[in-house]
């Protein structure tokens, strides 16, 4: 293959046009546009951060403006709609807002949306021209306000008989940093009553009936059916196809496409890693999304993907950080989900709790207002809709909700530790914690990070309210033991006919100079019913776990060229009152 001619990894571009110009890879999804077009003609889908929403609003928006009917080959030739074209291409005007680029800060947020709209209406109207005549235009521009231009806009289109197709991207963009950073009161004045943003949407809504109806078509996205449920109470012109099974796969790559992908940049000669190599470690970190309970395929976030395959290819290695920074950005917005006034709130137990069971049984709704995130269905059901969270079978007719990937386990936990630190219940120097658990990594250093941990809950004495029961103390175990990579990290783990409490497996594919791995047996007993007897007891049922789990052919294939240690540990409640390591004799 000549190197000069193989495709650019679009990744972190969303323009469309820009990846047919400049000969990028596109993973083909126009199948889903003759779909669309049979749904109602108003359309809400929710999808998380990073997963191409952007471009694929992008897509619509060069498939459907009449302006792009000679381009229509370049754009769509070799693509599934551009050997079946439907009937609607090239036939609407397309408005296109992306409330990404509205200022956030609450002060000028107005003012921001304002002239975002401004922008907006001035380039669909030069585009449109041949449409408008001056007579319209000048009406159009003398209007003081975004909202009456719309207006006028639509009710024009209603009289000439012309088809308006609206795409809105991120819609809930910078209300959801005005509940972040100024909080709920600013978040309401925005959204409820006389607000402004509440305004915008009635109007749409306005657009889509009577003598002014001039909006035919309507695409909207985010990632949150919080703020559309306050600003529009419903907004019940529209269709949620979010948990859409003939969706699911609308947006993120199939694992057959990753492949292909791979595949792809594998023989042209510039990935020297092996395809089999970048599946396992891609399957591990950046799949299992599934974003209906019907639905039979998972997906790959994305962007992920992308990351991974431009980051290889431009180290010729694997990447340093499998998860990208992008990524960790974007989702630590999410840190004031489980804090509300210095306070560790309801969300914060529901969050800890899911790490330490590894799931949530809940059905997750299509949305509810922010009074209510705080009820249990309303909360799991954001998480998933954040990414946080994925289908997986049922219980008893209940959908099964678990942590997608690594990456995601590794931001959750992440939260947990900015939980405790953010309220003062716990705070520690993650430096000397990264540098403990490397010593256990490289060196079979084990006894300074435990020992470390015992030392700061002795001394940190607020913390200890949450320390109670065996699956909470490995749950906060867990959460600092990752704050490295070195080792993937797993409770409750299938191993020798049993469960392993907890699984240090070593990160080999990405350091594969490690020494060292662990298997740990945690035993738990409740404050005020130690004995020495019972210690030992539980010591001795350790042992004989840890052996068994020892023996799992998954776990004697990883430790030929690793050494395997064999830990127990005793918690008489949050005190660490016993710790061992279990050598072959």
């Amino acid at each position: 293959m000549n190197i000069k001619k193989v495709k650019r990894i679009p990744y972190g571009v969303a323009d469309f046009k820009r990846m047919r110009r400049d000969n990028s890879y596109y993973v083909d999804k126009t199948h889903f546009i003759p779909t669309l077009e049979a749904m109602p003609y108003y359309i809400i889908f929710i999808r998380p951060r990073r997963f191409g929403k952007t471009l694929w609003l992008s897509v619509l928006q060069h498939y459907y403006d009449i302006g792009e009917e000679d381009n229509f080959e370049h754009l769509f030739g070799g693509t599934y709609i551009g050997e079946h074209p439907t009937e609607e291409r090239n036939s609407y005007l397309v408005l296109m807002f992306n409330f990404a680029m509205v200022n956030p800060d609450v002060r000028h947020v107005h003012e921001s949306f304002e002239e975002h709209g401004r922008v907006i209406i001035g380039d669909f109207m030069k585009r449109y021209r041949q449409f408008f005549d001056e007579q319209a235009q000048r009406e159009i521009f003398a209007l003081p306000s975004t909202k009456e231009q719309l207006q006028e806009i639509f009710s024009h289109a209603a009289r000439q008989g012309l088809k308006i197709y609206l795409l809105i991207d991120e819609y809930d963009n910078f209300a959801n940093t005005i509940l972040t950073t100024a909080g709920e009161r600013a978040y309401r004045d925005l959204t409820h009553g006389a607000g402004f943003f509440r305004y915008f949407f009635n109007l749409i809504k306005g657009a889509t009936s009577g003598r002014t109806a001039g909006l035919s078509r309507l695409f909207i996205t985010g990632v949150s059916p919080v703020t559309m449920d306050d600003v529009t109470s419903g907004f019940n012109i529209g269709r949620n196809i979010s948990l859409d099974p003939q969706f699911n796969g609308l947006l993120g790559f199939r694992e057959d496409q990753v492949r292909e992908m791979v595949e792809y940049y594998h023989q042209a000669g510039t990935l020297t890693l092996g395809v089999d190599e970048c599946m396992e470690i891609m399957k591990a970190w950046y799949d299992n999304y599934r974003f209906s309970e019907e639905a039979e395929g998972r997906v790959f976030n994305s962007d992920m993907v992308l990351y991974f395959i431009q980051t290889a290819l431009d180290r010729d290695s694997l990447p340093k950080h499998l998860i990208d920074q992008n990524v960790r950005t974007d989702y630590g917005k999410l840190r004031h989900l489980v804090t509300v006034d210095q306070r560790l709130n309801g969300n914060f137990s529901q969050l800890k709790q899911i790490m330490e069971t590894g799931q949530v049984v809940s059905d997750v709704v299509l949305g509810f207002p922010l009074e209510r995130l705080l009820e249990r269905e309303n909360f799991v059901s954001l998480l998933f809709y954040l990414g946080l969270l994925s289908f997986d079978g049922a219980e008893r007719g209940v959908p099964i909700l678990r942590i997608p990937n690594l990456t995601i386990k590794q931001l959750m936990y992440g939260y947990l530790r900015d939980g405790y630190r953010d309220v003062d219940v716990f705070r520690i120097d993650v430096w000397e914690l990264s540098r403990l658990v490397g010593g256990m990594a490289y060196a079979g250093e084990w006894q300074g990070f435990f020992d470390f941990m015992a030392v700061e809950v002795e001394k940190q004495t607020s913390v200890r309210d949450y320390l109670g029961g065996e699956k909470v103390i490995q749950g906060f175990l867990l959460a600092y033991l990752n704050v490295t990579s070195y080792f993937l990290t797993w409770s409750e783990r299938e191993m020798g006919s049993g469960f392993a409490d907890l699984y240090l497996e070593p990160f080999l594919a990405r350091y594969p100079d490690m020494q060292f791995g662990y298997l740990i047996e945690l035993k738990y007993i409740p404050r005020g019913e130690f004995s020495e007897e019972k210690m030992e007891a539980q010591i001795a049922e350790a042992k004989e776990q840890l052996e068994q789990y020892a023996s799992d052919e998954r776990v004697q294939d990883t430790f030929q060229d690793v050494a395997l240690k064999k830990l127990v540990l005793v918690y008489n409640g949050w005190e660490m009152v016993h710790r061992e390591e279990i050598r072959d004799a």
